[in-house]
């Protein structure tokens, strides 16, 4: 109802305004005016100062956004190749940013110099072969520059040699949510499809599969620092896009096909807490939000939480109603933490065996509700024939 209120000030506001114009051109009855609507030299005075004025404001707004917005930016890279993706950024920030304040800086001056002045005729030519090798080759050579940088950076980040010592690990998305498999001691993950999935076997995971028979599924992704993770990505059902902001890490998640990429991490969850910058960032949000929690309180809600950080895998695709909910934790552990933690985890095939299983009741026999399945089918088609 309050819409539809503001919707109806809005339209009578436009009409009365649309009104007032038609009451001011009446009031102009009489009086002499230019209505030729060619531009004069006042005219053209006043737009190339405009344009003077619109060129301060963007370097203006420019070095405020980089002071008020700067320190928000992803600072100490948390994988091995971090180093060279935020180099290649930083030299393409630097070079956009140097081309943008010369170019248009040149483009506002010109405007003005060369505004329209009465009795003035502009200058045509067709071509200026100069001119177009300057602007042609320039720009040429920084982009092949770029280019062949980013390949680079490009070969080093996503090559995985097969021959080389990795952890094999699957990260399965589904709306709206993240699943990981890992492993196990043979590093080789087991088949999986989609229509093997039934119960607690959540990811479609081929049983039968001699590779599947050590995997291990998690709902938090723990790793080992110091060791190359080889991540390999499904998708059940849209196209997401697992983001670790962290590590400088994003893939694609597309159903019906493997994706993968492989990184290093170099700082365990609880060392990057301890970086200078992540320990003040962490300074700063808590002050915010204790700022918040006593506003909260005065009203008689709840107050807010600490917040401590911890690495994060997001979805970098628009996926659905509560795409916002698709963010699982990211734990960097020791080597020897990680052991202990993936050693404590049960297989898939003990789950899936532990909920196939029926709970004993006062003095009846334990059985398996898989075989028990079978041998009412069996029985069913002896009857039957």
């Amino acid at each position: 109802m309050t819409s539809l209120l503001v919707i109806i000030v809005l339209i009578l506001l436009s009409i009365a305004l649309w009104q007032l114009t038609k009451i001011f051109d009446l009031t102009q009855v009489g009086v002499i005016s230019d209505d030729s609507q060619v531009a004069t030299d006042n005219d053209n005075n006043v737009q190339g100062y405009l344009m003077f004025g619109f060129l301060a404001f963007i370097y203006i707004f420019t070095i405020y956004g980089l002071l008020k917005w700067g320190g928000l930016v992803l600072h100490t890279p948390a994988s091995a190749h971090g180093g060279d993706l935020d180099s290649l950024m930083n030299i393409t920030w630097l070079v956009i940013f140097f081309v943008q304040t010369i170019t248009q800086a040149l483009l506002y001056y010109f405007s003005f110099k060369y505004r329209g002045r009465k009795d003035q005729k502009a200058l045509y030519f067709s071509d200026n072969n100069k001119l177009e090798i300057i602007w042609s080759v320039i720009p040429a050579v920084v982009l092949a520059g770029l280019i062949l940088y980013g390949l680079y950076a490009w070969a080093n980040i996503m090559f995985i040699n097969e021959d080389e010592d990795t952890v094999v690990i699957e990260v399965y998305a589904q709306q709206f949510k993240w699943a990981v498999r890992y492993s196990g001691d043979d590093n080789v993950l087991g088949k999986a499809n989609v229509r093997l999935i039934e119960g607690v076997n959540t990811l479609g995971v081929d049983l039968s599969d001699p590779n599947s028979q050590d995997d291990k599924v998690a709902t938090e992704i723990h790793i080992p620092k110091g060791k190359k993770i080889h991540f390999k990505f499904r998708s059940q059902d849209v196209l997401h896009s697992a983001f670790f902001p962290h590590f400088r890490a994003q893939m694609n998640c597309i159903p019906g096909m493997v994706t993968e990429f492989a990184f290093e991490p170099i700082y365990t969850t609880s060392e990057y807490r301890e970086l200078p910058f992540m320990i003040e960032k962490v300074s700063k949000i808590n002050a915010i939000r204790a700022k918040k929690s006593i506003e909260l309180v005065a009203k008689g809600e709840t107050a807010l939480d600490p917040y401590t950080f911890d690495y994060l895998l997001l979805c970098n695709k628009i996926c659905g109603a509560s795409h916002y909910n698709m963010q699982m934790k990211v734990i960097v552990d020791s080597p020897e933490d990680y052991k202990k933690w993936l050693s404590e985890k049960p297989t898939i095939v003990q789950e899936v065996k532990t909920a196939n299983t029926t709970a004993p009741v006062d003095g009846a026999i334990v059985t398996d509700s898989t075989k028990a399945k079978d041998t009412a089918t069996t029985a069913k088609v002896v009857m039957n024939n």
